[in-house]
């Protein structure tokens, strides 16, 4: 009886056993048959996002022989969670702005971001000009700064970027540190100073738009300075705006030719300087804003010649928004009393500011006629002189008949800034 009591207890024990171990042994298949799932799953959202992990299946980080599905969103989670206290804590970021950044990157120990952040300290930048960087570009912190940024940062010193100069421009425009420097930085350097045979107008052209440097000139610079040579603009100035504005030549070949057909008809002469002035114009706006200016002077009596003429002796009058255009034209019409005629023979000063140049100038100016010291203004001379020739003109040539004219003068800039 005792023999069958443990028979059945031992065949129940080892039924169990087995069973238990059957349970066990297709727990741990089933495991490890996920690993190839989540690897997949892992690697595939890291390259959609344009990031690339090399990781194998044995890899300790990703592969693990029970709960695996657990501690790998756990790893990615705590990551995410150190990224967004160390962005708060160290570079100064809001919760909200540390929790965006960290989408972008995502890092569980201090090491590289540290090594970064001592990194440009020690190349000059600023607090603020670190946080700029780390905000535009975020990828950095991951850098290896020794190998990927110091060789970058040393030839740019070379060519003659000072410290500080260098500081700014990368904080600015820090994208430019991710492009290679053997097959981006360098030619590019190489093309502008060929271009400009100075190294210092191609250093001056890049501090204006640190972009230049790391442009593809096959697909702009190269062809746009073609299609200028071919309609008769001068060599040199192609070169003249290159260094100026470069922004003006980095763009879509195809909407050049279009902008040239268009300064064409204004009637500007493709050999004058103005020819490409007019070119940068129309490249800051797209054809709906231009429109939409053109409009605001017709409201206020222009005719289309009165636009044209105004445009060809001044393109840069149409690069004023269209409350600037409202609000002077308001203050010297309706205010003033100035003509619309004489308003658009003139145009060059539309671009100034309203408060701090037309406004304390022009009540200014009243004052003068209003005292018989003067009869007219021609309007450009009177809103265009910088404020030393202004003063030597029309305060100090009357000093002797009028010694009040100075203190007149900053109270009428004080009216303006008030009304401001």
């Amino acid at each position: 009886m005792f023999y069958r009591r443990w028979h059945r207890a031992s065949v129940h024990s080892f039924s169990a056993r087995k069973s238990d171990s059957i349970f066990r042994a297709n727990q741990e298949v089933s495991e490890w048959a996920l690993i190839p799932m989540f690897y997949f799953i892992f690697r595939t959202s890291f390259l959609h996002g344009k990031q690339t992990i090399a990781a194998s299946q044995s890899s300790d980080l990703f592969i693990f022989k029970r709960s695996i599905g657990l501690r790998l969103f756990s790893n990615s989670s705590n990551g995410h969670s150190f990224t967004v206290s160390y962005l708060t804590r160290k570079c100064g970021f809001s919760p909200e702005l540390a929790s965006r950044v960290s989408n972008f990157v995502h890092f569980e120990t201090p090491e590289k971001p540290d090594s970064l952040i001592v990194f440009l300290e020690n190349h000059a930048f600023s607090q603020t000009q670190i946080v700029n960087l780390i905000k535009r570009q975020p990828t950095l912190l991951l850098s290896d700064t020794e190998k990927t940024l110091l060789p970058k940062l040393e030839f740019l010193y070379s060519v003659g970027f000072s410290r500080p100069e260098l500081a700014k421009l990368l904080s600015d425009y820090p994208t430019l540190l991710r492009f290679s420097l053997e097959k981006r930085i360098i030619p590019s350097f190489n093309l502008l100073r060929n271009l400009f045979q100075s190294d210092d107008k191609a250093i001056k052209s890049i501090k204006r738009y640190a972009g230049i440097l790391v442009s593809d000139f096959e697909k702009s610079l190269l062809p746009n300075m073609n299609i200028l040579r071919g309609i008769g603009v001068p060599e040199s100035n192609i070169l003249l705006q290159l260094h100026r504005k470069p922004r003006t030549l980095m763009f879509n070949p195809v909407r050049l030719e279009e902008i040239v057909e268009e300064v064409k008809r204004m009637g500007i002469d493709s050999s004058r300087k103005k020819f490409l002035v007019a070119v940068y114009a129309f490249r800051s706006m797209r054809k709906s804003t231009l429109e939409k200016k053109i409009d605001v002077y017709r409201r206020w009596g222009w005719s289309d010649q009165a636009i044209n003429e105004a445009f060809r002796r001044y393109p840069m009058c149409m690069t004023v928004s269209e409350d600037k255009i409202m609000s002077t034209m308001d203050f010297l019409v309706n205010k003033m009393g100035y003509s619309l005629t004489r308003i658009a023979k003139q145009p060059s000063f539309l671009t100034r500011s309203l408060e701090k140049r037309i406004m304390p100038r022009a009540l200014f100016a009243r004052e003068l006629i209003s005292q018989g010291l003067v009869n007219e203004f021609k309007l450009s001379v009177l809103f265009d002189a910088s404020e030393k020739v202004f003063i030597r003109m029309y305060i100090d040539r009357f000093v002797n008949k009028a010694p009040e004219l100075l203190k007149l003068y900053k109270e009428k800039l004080k009216i303006s800034g008030k009304k401001t």
